[in-house]
């Protein structure tokens, strides 16, 4: 007798969820280091972002498989379609993550990501470079497939050895952002305001100059320069923007686009603490506890709130039948 097992539809934008747990992972493991914190938290983190994108990168290759019809409706949506390039993203994250435990491992799982990472972000790049976009659709999502990936692509890169190309990622990562960002303030400026649903995505805008940071410290060598504090600089003053906007912005009931912020505000952490292992001082110094305090408060709330919507049974999402022999038929076969 057939029967049919539902699994959830989860659209690509739940790989923020590995983004933040990831940032809060590195954050902790640079902790360990330069202020003797538990190494146990950041190995735990690890294993959990590292789990939630094991879980995630099935479920969306089955929804690949089995609807495929919700899987093109994701490619052809104006905003969510950006979302897709996460998972090359956070798959590069998580090979950082293994990296002290098996190198083969980590190098295998970051080609992968960077290869698919690459294809994504000039295919997505040039659709959209298509025109006739409706203004309305533009928002900070558009920093994910070429100045999120590369980004990532140059921190995991040289993590590995591979400082050539990770200087070339970089540099991409670097003028896309200049770019986009150009793009995205004049839509901000002068355009509609945003809907409700999509203001959460505005926490991305926290993530170029402080995730670029990150990237450039990884291609450098030496005492920190003028144009890393000046990246981390910008990406203070985005968060004391978006602190400003909060409360326009939390007026939609609470949903998992909140993850959103939790990438650039685990970065803006993790910049000055890598500064200050390598010998930095001044500002940095100060302002590296308070933010790497800051960065648990939002990954912990935003966490403790997406549990609580899953126990709680609010969390809205699609379902997709996946067809299997029940109990009695596996007995009779």
């Amino acid at each position: 007798m057939a029967a049919s097992l539902k699994l959830p539809l989860v659209p690509a934008s739940f790989f923020s969820i590995v983004l933040g747990l990831s940032g809060l992972a590195n954050a902790w493991r640079v902790g360990a280091r330069i202020w003797q914190l538990p190494v146990v938290v950041g190995e735990v983190l690890t294993f959990v972002s590292f789990a939630v994108w094991l879980l995630l990168i099935v479920l969306f290759l089955l929804k690949w498989m089995m609807a495929r019809e919700e899987a093109f409706k994701e490619v052809a949506h104006p905003v969510q379609c950006c979302f897709i390039g996460l998972v090359g993203v956070t798959t590069m994250l998580v090979a950082g993550g293994l990296l002290p435990y098996s190198r083969i491992g980590a190098e295998t799982i970051f080609l992968v990501g960077a290869a698919y990472t690459l294809a994504f972000s000039f295919w997505r790049t040039g659709g959209l470079w298509h025109g006739e976009r409706d203004i309305a659709a533009t928002t900070a999502v558009l920093y994910l497939p070429s100045g999120a990936g590369c980004f990532v692509t140059a921190i995991v890169g040289a993590a590995l050895g591979f400082p050539g190309w990770a200087q070339l990622f970089f540099g991409a990562g670097f003028f896309s952002w200049l770019a986009i960002e150009s793009a995205l303030l004049h839509r901000l400026l002068t355009g509609p305001a945003l809907s409700p649903p999509l203001r959460p995505t505005l926490g991305i805008q926290l993530a170029p100059p402080t995730v670029g940071a990150l990237a450039y410290i990884s291609v450098t060598q030496g005492p920190a320069d003028t144009l890393v504090h000046a990246m981390i600089g910008y990406g203070l003053l985005q968060a004391l923007i978006l602190l400003r906007l909060l409360p326009w912005i939390t007026k939609e009931p609470f949903s998992l686009a909140y993850w959103a912020f939790t990438f650039g505000a685990t970065a803006l952490a993790t910049a000055p603490m890598r500064l200050i292992e390598r010998g930095d001082t001044g500002p940095v110094v100060q302002l590296a506890p308070i933010l790497f305090i800051a960065a648990n408060i939002v990954v912990v709330l935003v966490a403790a709130a997406t549990i609580w919507l899953i126990v709680s049974r609010k969390l809205v999402i699609g379902w997709m039948d996946l067809p299997h022999r029940d109990a009695g038929a596996v007995g009779q076969g």
